[in-house]
């Protein structure tokens, strides 16, 4: 039984994530606490397992609660909850940075209620049994001249620690993750990653080359684009090149551009996976990849809260492969060997 503290100042959230949680058997809501001092009290009287944690707080704040974890022998997991604004964008930034495990936007209303609370539910559970990477270095990055894409949406977070973390740091290729998310929000997820898989993880960056045994997280508010680029000996690499230009399918970053560009750079060296998301949104990338020759796949329905994405490629005739979530990583690892 996995054993949790809620703490926010809002009585409605409070009383609202106690009620997402409560109906799961393997969770046990043990405590309520109103700030952060209130907070540091009951983590010592009650012991729980994971925290979900408010960031902006009367008396002691989020960020204050991290510092005083930091003190403190046996530390629960903590979950940011915060509110889609970019001063909070940045105070959950400041977060992960202190230790905090994970991080999700509050509900703004009661409409938003159903994914939200899959989403924490599965997230609490992924940061018992997902541990924190800390074996031997990573291994040193050459130019990529294969590539790996991810793309993912609603329900999509949560799936990228079991796929990253299952990765082996020295695959054959770079890493490409276009997960829709708010602006200022992407950099804090690729922080969290770094943490649980063996990849570098990090935002994506203007211009910079891709490399063997890193990932990169496409920055929210851009369209990440993969260019070519000439490296050593003639050889095609691949560069990534952020452009403003008008959301496709009411996003940016959009799947499709990253796919699409991807295929037309790296050609049969691709593999392609869609995870969780509403919409339709990475189909005809998708489609683009597999006209390439590259490899396409995406996860079991049963393995996302929403198959919106997945289904926009299935009805194009072009995966390859339907894969549960619990073999993503097997079946990347395969396919990547198959393709370099």
């Amino acid at each position: 039984m996995i054993r949790v503290l809620v703490v926010d100042d809002s009585l409605f959230i409070r009383t609202l994530v106690k009620d997402m949680l409560k109906d799961d058997p393997g969770i046990e809501v043990v405590g309520t606490a109103v700030n952060g001092i209130n907070a540091l009290e009951k983590i010592r009287e009650l012991a729980p397992d994971v925290v979900t944690l408010d960031i902006e707080m009367p008396r002691m704040n989020g960020l204050e609660v991290l510092g005083a974890l930091r003190e403190m022998r046996r530390r629960p997991k903590v979950i940011m909850l915060s509110t889609l604004t970019s001063r909070n964008a940045d105070m959950t930034h400041q977060a992960l940075r202190l230790g905090a495990d994970d991080f999700m936007l509050k509900p703004r209303d009661i409409n938003q209620v159903r994914g939200v609370e899959r989403e924490l539910v599965e997230k609490i559970k992924s940061l018992v049994a997902v541990p924190v990477f800390s074996g031997p270095a990573r291994v040193s990055e050459t130019d990529a001249e294969a590539v790996l894409l991810i793309g993912s949406s609603a329900g999509g977070p949560h799936m990228l620690d079991q796929v990253l973390s299952g990765l082996r740091a020295e695959i054959p290729a770079a890493v490409i993750v276009t997960q829709h998310m708010p602006e200022g929000f992407t950099a804090p997820l690729a922080e969290r990653l770094n943490r649980v898989s063996p990849l570098s993880v990090k935002e994506t960056v203007n211009g910079e080359t891709l490399k063997n045994g890193t990932a990169v997280i496409s920055k929210a508010g851009y369209h990440t684009i993969v260019t070519s680029l000439l490296g050593r000996g003639g050889k095609n690499h691949g560069r990534i090149v952020h452009s403003r230009a008008a959301p496709v399918h009411a996003v940016r970053p959009a799947v499709d551009k990253t796919f699409v560009s991807a295929a037309n750079v790296f050609g049969p060296c691709i593999v392609s996976v869609l995870l969780s998301g509403m919409g339709h949104d990475g189909g005809e990338g998708m489609l683009a990849i597999k006209k390439a020759g590259g490899a396409t796949m995406v996860c079991a329905e049963e393995d996302c809260l929403v198959y919106g994405m997945a289904r926009s490629a299935l009805a194009r005739d072009c995966v390859d492969a339907v894969v549960p979530l619990k073999d993503l990583a097997r079946e990347i690892t395969k396919r990547l060997q198959e393709v370099v």
